[in-house]
């Protein structure tokens, strides 16, 4: 390993670059001088890495969107391939975005360069068969989620639990008074809280249900407040459009702060994948929506890709069903309606979810970034 290591990433959305930043810090103070190169968000290159190009530009979700954008992500990966087997880095970390990091892997580590998958893919749940290629692409794998290594060791792949970043960043049930002033919103009247997710497909098919739900439960709860956190610019239209096509008023929109806007909230409607974590470490009930393209969700049902009993982070960490789960046609306005308002009637529900949620957030909370970082460390200087 050289003196001056070359640690290269690649991060694939927002969620990706929320974890790698910290690990970034963390692996700075052993190598103070290493050089972190690859392909990452603001909060990476604010850690200090070179970013050869934006997260934002893998993050496309779905079978058929990924066809569409296949010649665009097919060269940024050919680049990148041929800029990284020319510079040969001590390590490479391919935190989640397995369809485009697990074949960049696998030729980084035929070179010699030692790699890490930082994320499990949900190989658990949605083809499993990709296990086979995770053992060929990394030397280690970094899970978030304490079942995880049980199932690698099962098919001999190294992996270690390192918890949650989030877990460590988020204090449980923050002061939802100083949220709702922070927003602007009154102190006294309830808050339903969407978060539509970040990518622009997910969007474009979820703010319009999670909007007309809004809207109905406003007829029985006219005081009822709304707000959105619209995750980055690229899917400010998308969310102005179904707006205006649902018609509700008095909707505050709040850009790029989604842990605020949960934590005013009375009840969540959200997308799946992150926002259901975050949402269940600031222990707000909440309701998860999931839509893919009809023709991706065909072909997912027909070909019975998905193997898993539950869908949403909080019933699979937990075993249970702990919060519903609404998908494709179920997630209609008129279902995430029903499910919000129940939480809203029920406080003895809403009561022992969020004891749950404690639970769940302490058995995550395990100095992540930390472990994560002495990880990658063990691995590059073992011989």
């Amino acid at each position: 390993m050289r003196e001056q290591p070359i640690i290269a990433l690649v991060a694939g959305e927002t969620s990706g670059d929320q974890l790698a930043a910290p690990l970034i810090e963390k692996l700075r103070m052993q190598f103070p001088q290493a050089r972190f190169v690859g392909i990452g968000g603001e909060q990476m290159q604010a850690a200090g890495m070179e970013c050869w190009w934006n997260s934002g530009e893998l993050a496309v979700f779905g079978l058929f969107e990924v066809l569409a954008h296949f010649p665009r992500l097919l060269s940024i990966r050919r680049d990148l391939q041929r800029r990284l087997l020319a510079l040969r880095p001590d390590a490479f970390i391919g935190i989640d975005a397995p369809d485009f990091n697990l074949g960049l892997e696998i030729k980084l580590k035929a070179q010699g360069t030692r790699t890490v998958h930082y994320v499990s893919p949900t190989v658990w749940a949605w083809r499993p068969g990709r296990v086979q290629k995770i053992a060929r692409a990394a030397d280690l794998v970094l899970c978030l989620f304490p079942f995880e290594p049980a199932f690698y060791a099962n098919h001999n792949v190294a992996a270690v639990y390192v918890g949650h970043p989030l877990a460590d960043q988020i204090e449980g049930r923050p002061d939802m008074a100083a949220a709702r002033h922070a927003l602007g919103l009154i102190e006294n009247a309830p808050v339903l809280a969407l978060l539509p997710g970040s990518r622009l497909s997910e969007v474009s098919r979820l703010s319009a249900p999670m909007l007309e739900a809004a809207n109905l439960m406003r007829q029985t709860r006219p005081e009822l407040q709304v707000v959105a956190a619209i995750a980055n610019e690229r899917v400010t239209t998308a969310f102005s459009e179904n707006l205006a096509k649902v018609g509700l008023k008095n909707v505050h929109t709040k850009l790029g702060k989604p842990r605020t806007v949960i934590a005013a909230a009375d009840v969540v409607l959200c997308a799946s994948g992150t926002a259901t974590l975050e949402t269940l470490l600031i222990n707000r009930p909440m309701v998860m929506a999931y839509k893919l393209a009809p023709a991706t969700y065909h072909v997912a049902k027909n070909l019975r890709l998905i193997k898993r009993q539950f869908f949403a982070l909080p019933n699979i960490l937990a075993g249970e069903s702990l919060i519903p789960e609404l998908i494709q046609d179920e997630a209609s306005g008129q279902n995430l309606a029903k499910a919000a308002s129940a939480w809203l009637d029920d406080a003895e529900a809403s009561g022992r979810v969020q004891l749950r949620f404690d639970a769940i957030h302490h058995q995550l909370r395990c100095n992540a970034s930390s472990r994560a970082a002495a990880a990658v460390i063990r691995l590059m200087q073992s011989v």
